[in-house]
């Protein structure tokens, strides 16, 4: 295994970590939002460092080797992998983004200190693959959100039901994996219990519950860093695809499937924002394990492609939605708000950024659902179509709720609702990126066009053969000719 010239990795785990005791002991929320400003900027740099280190090496898995943690942990406590080496700056880039559209309305009631204790457990997460320390980090994120709900006086009972459940089913499949170790087939004993909690930690039908109380009990902020990162599909990606059969692959993007149409249906009815948003979200991350059941290298391409883009549009669409909360309070889609006079910059990237959740041609998430689309098509032609279904549900569903918000009457307001300078830069720099990687596509994608290969090879589907794949392969995927 290749190592890293540096430990970024552990850096950008471990600066977070201290910020979290550092910023604790603040009781000024405005000097711990800078603090905590300045940590979460520490860490992206950091973990875009570790990125741009790996890419150097150009290979398909290194170890991020530091020698204090490695005497005492292990030498492969964290490996980086062209899975996960994207993903790291990109969860690093969602919570200093929404820690700098924070305003001060808000900063009382969002816990800096907790952010970055949850920053410095998920990139742990993503930087992880040993099953049970993998399991371990998983079980500890969810903690974050029911401290959360209890200290403002929320109900937790729907919330600690479903995470004590999902854990529960991590914990029980995996140790029928251990047990099982030497078999080349695992039994259904060990693979339907980490796939029913990859469902329920991804809030697929029946398990979907969770998520809308959550955004309509947390504050904004934590309820969409905790949903963001999709940290379902992560555990799917490292526990469920290695060991799972084709049927049972099928099964979950099955069940996946009728989710996405299903709550992109729903996204039509409803009346509250956050609700709107949570469903929307759903139907989106439920595409993205759709693309596990493609098990060819054009779909899972496709569904990691999709994994990056709707993290930033829809991570994007949720900084549009808090920074209205921010001066509207709770929005209804009742009635029409006319909003646009007053901060035309803000309705014009959440359209941009909704478009780009659906596949937009020229944004980040064209490439993606095109690839999903072809693959689908080529192995499941129904898949396909519901796929194209679910995402004309929901662009029709963002374009009324533009509609909803932005025209239709006039607003009058006695006080500027302007963008201000923190979340101008926030959502530019989100925009920026989104048609950056609409226009130029070929970088991330042939990325994660090797990581599909990489993933592919753990299920055997691929021989040794294809580990070493040229750039133009996965250029060709995103050629004018597709």
């Amino acid at each position: 295994m290749s190592q890293l010239h540096f430990s970024w990795l552990e850096l950008g785990i471990l600066i977070p970590l201290a910020g979290w005791l550092v910023v604790g002991r603040l009781r000024d929320a405005v000097v711990a939002r800078h603090w905590c400003l300045v940590f979460t900027g520490a860490a992206l740099v950091c973990t875009f460092a570790e990125w741009q280190d790996f890419q150097t090496l150009k290979t398909f898995e290194a170890e991020d080797r530091w020698q204090p943690l490695a005497q005492l942990f292990g030498p492969d406590l964290f490996v980086v992998d062209e899975l996960s080496a994207p993903l790291l700056p990109h969860v690093a880039l969602l919570f200093f983004l929404t820690t700098l559209a924070t305003l001060r309305t808000k900063i009382r009631r969002f816990s800096f200190s907790w952010t970055l204790l949850s920053e410095a457990i998920l990139l742990a997460t993503f930087s992880c693959k040993e099953p049970w320390l993998l399991i371990a980090l998983l079980a500890l994120g969810t903690l974050r959100p029911y401290w959360e709900l209890r200290a403002r006086g929320k109900p937790t009972r729907v919330y600690t039901l479903h995470m004590g459940l999902y854990v529960a089913l991590l914990v029980f499949g995996q140790a029928f994996v251990s047990l099982e170790d030497d078999q080349r087939v695992h039994t259904l004993w060990a693979i339907v219990p980490l796939m029913a909690a990859v469902l329920v930690r991804s809030g697929i039908v029946p398990f979907h519950c969770w998520v809308t109380e959550l955004f309509e009990h947390a504050t904004f902020g934590t309820a969409l860093l905790y949903v963001a990162p999709l940290t379902g599909a992560y555990a799917a990606m490292r526990l469920v695809l290695p060991i799972a059969p084709d049927w049972v692959l099928r099964g979950l993007g099955l069940i996946s499937l009728v989710t996405a149409v299903y709550a992109a249906a729903l996204t039509l009815i409803q009346t509250d924002a956050r609700r709107f948003f949570a469903l929307l979200f759903l139907s989106h991350s439920a595409l993205v394990l759709v693309g596990l059941e493609i098990v060819t290298p054009i779909g899972l391409t496709g569904a990691l492609c999709l994994w990056l883009s709707v993290g930033l549009s829809l991570g994007g669409f949720g900084l549009m939605l808090r920074a209205l909360e921010s001066r509207h309070g709770r929005i209804s889609l009742v009635e029409f708000q006319g909003l646009y006079e007053h901060m035309p910059i803000l309705a014009i990237c959440f359209i941009i950024t909704g478009l780009a959740s659906v596949g937009f041609p020229g944004t980040s998430g064209f490439i993606g659902t095109e690839l999903l689309v072809d693959g689908a098509v080529a192995a499941y032609p129904y898949t396909g179509v519901a796929v194209v279904i679910a995402a004309a549900l929901n662009g029709i569903a963002l374009v009324q709720t533009y509609f909803r918000l932005f025209t239709g009457t006039q607003y009058a307001s006695m006080i500027s609702l302007r963008l201000g300078g923190r979340e101008r830069a926030a959502v530019l720099t989100l925009m920026a990126l989104i048609l950056l990687g609409g226009l130029a596509p070929q970088f991330s994608v042939s990325g994660r066009y090797h990581a599909a290969l990489a993933l592919l090879k753990q299920r055997g589907v691929l021989s040794n053969n294809t580990e070493h794949v040229s750039a133009s392969e996965a250029e060709s995927l995103v050629s004018p000719e597709m």
